[in-house]
């Protein structure tokens, strides 16, 4: 191992200043350390090696050839304040154990039967909205996402003042990790900053319900809900989870399961708002697949272009942007020495806008994913992968497309003018404020008042800070 190098990288013994960027910076640090230093780079951040790697064939070597010895980034001691010890933050034989039993509420067939409450719940939740009705197009989306994920998980055993507090708990705790300073610098849960007090509160709130409605569901007939499903799973020596473990499992899904599809949904309308022909071709994809009546699961396949433009939202805007890694050995990738004790960083962001594998790559072109193309396996990975590939990703993109199908089957989202979408990346990549402004507006009027035709506007890029900004 000591014949190959160490990465090439920017400057810095003790990394102070590459610790400033990459806490106000990070989109375009990440972006300039792969275009001028390679595939393979190494960063000091307070005197500890940072890897980026952004080859495909590396990050295979990362996900899969090398899992065994790539353990969660440091970071994950941050996470585990409010999410504790469930599937993003475990690791070794309790993931194993964990991630087995939480296979079983994921199985192909248990994901066809979340469609049902998934349609029930957007429907309750699209009637109120109105035409020209002005929203703001991250909170609504966060709010149904919220709805979704409650009523899949918990039945009709949940209210909506119980929903309201995890929304509100999960809205502190998201603000927490959108770059505090308690965050990046790691500061300890015992200062009692205001925002570790607020953290703090949070998490007393979601677990109080969180442990009152597991008492109630270990006390009551089993359910055939997504929690029923966990009550129920057991190891193979006959035991199941812990009301600890459930606890956990259950806040790293109301993380997972609607921040980043909302942040999917959010993204992708202000695309289809930007590019309004798409808009067109969606809702008419919408209209010949599903017409007047609620969509199914059987619906999900013949949806294909609205799936793809779900794709490309998510190629140009990552709900997931970076994923990290420690490497528990010293190792070799791209030829150069990987340091025991490194934390590596694979960026989304950083692949999916590399022109070896997207030409054109700031394009918004959901035309691009129309036939199979011979980019490699890793150039495109919104949902992790290798044995750490995230366990719900086809949950999500059945939620993400029926969602979407039903939002544009009802209404037109146009934002309104002035806005512009700035970025504030945290554990997803956030909008920076509150979010955008939209006017929504409903089909049937639409038609009475014909839709303007409109060019599309030039490639996006996250340079122009006029359409997106870091």
């Amino acid at each position: 191992m000591s014949d190959h190098r160490l990465p090439p990288g920017p400057p810095g013994l003790f990394g102070l200043r590459n610790l400033w960027r990459f806490s106000t910076d990070q989109l375009n640090l990440l972006t300039d350390m792969r275009r001028e230093h390679g595939d393979v780079v190494s960063i000091k951040v307070l005197g500890k090696p940072w890897v980026l790697i952004s080859h495909p064939d590396d990050i295979e070597k990362v996900f899969v050839k090398h899992a065994k010895i790539m353990a969660r980034d440091q970071y994950v001691k941050i996470l585990e304040r409010t999410l504790g010890q469930g599937l993003l933050t475990s690791d070794g034989e309790l993931w194993k154990r964990q991630r087995k039993l939480m296979a079983t509420a994921f199985t192909p067939k248990r994901i066809r039967g979340y469609a049902s409450a998934m349609v029930r719940v957007t429907e309750r939740s699209l009637s109120r909205w109105h035409d020209e009705q002005e929203a703001n197009l991250h909170q609504e989306m966060s709010r149904l996402t919220m709805e979704v994920v409650a009523d899949v998980l918990f039945g009709s055993g949940v209210s909506e003042a119980d929903v309201a507090t995890v929304r509100d708990a999960m809205e502190v705790i998201n603000e927490y990790y959108a770059n505090s300073p308690e965050a990046v610098l790691m500061l300890p849960e015992w200062v009692p900053t205001p925002r570790h007090l607020r953290v703090r509160r949070a998490v007393k709130d979601i677990d109080a319900l969180l442990y009152r409605i597991i008492a109630a569901r270990r006390a009551a007939e089993p359910r055939d809900d997504l929690l029923g499903t966990l009550l129920a799973a057991q190891d193979e020596g006959g035991v199941g989870m812990s009301d600890q473990q459930l606890r956990d499992e259950t806040v790293t899904l109301f993380l997972a399961g609607h921040e980043t599809t909302a942040l999917a949904l959010a993204h992708t309308l202000y695309f289809l708002s930007k590019y309004p022909n798409v808009g067109r071709r969606v809702h008419a994809e919408v209209a010949e697949v599903i017409g007047d009546r609620l969509p199914t699961a059987n619906d999900v396949k013949a949806l294909e272009y609205t799936e793809r433009v779900l794709q490309e939202s998510m190629r140009l805007l990552p709900p997931a942007w970076t994923t990290g890694r420690e490497a528990t050995e010293e190792v070799e990738i791209g030829g150069y020495r990987i340091p025991e004790g490194a934390q590596i960083l694979i960026s989304q962001w950083v692949v999916h806008r590399d022109p070896r594998w997207f030409p054109n790559p700031e394009a918004f072109d959901p035309d691009r994913w129309r036939e199979d193309s011979e980019r490699p396996r890793y150039a495109y990975f919104p949902f992790g992968g290798g044995p750490r590939v995230c366990i719900g990703n086809h949950f999500a993109m059945m939620e993400a497309t029926l969602l979407l199908a039903m939002i544009v089957q009802r209404y037109r989202v146009d934002l309104v003018p002035g806005q512009r979408l700035s970025l504030a990346p945290s554990v997803t990549l956030r909008q920076k404020g509150p979010g955008l402004k939209v006017r929504l507006v409903a089909r049937e009027a639409a038609g009475a008042r014909a839709e303007l035709s409109a060019p599309a506007p030039a490639p996006l890029s996250h340079r122009d800070r006029t359409v997106i900004a870091p």
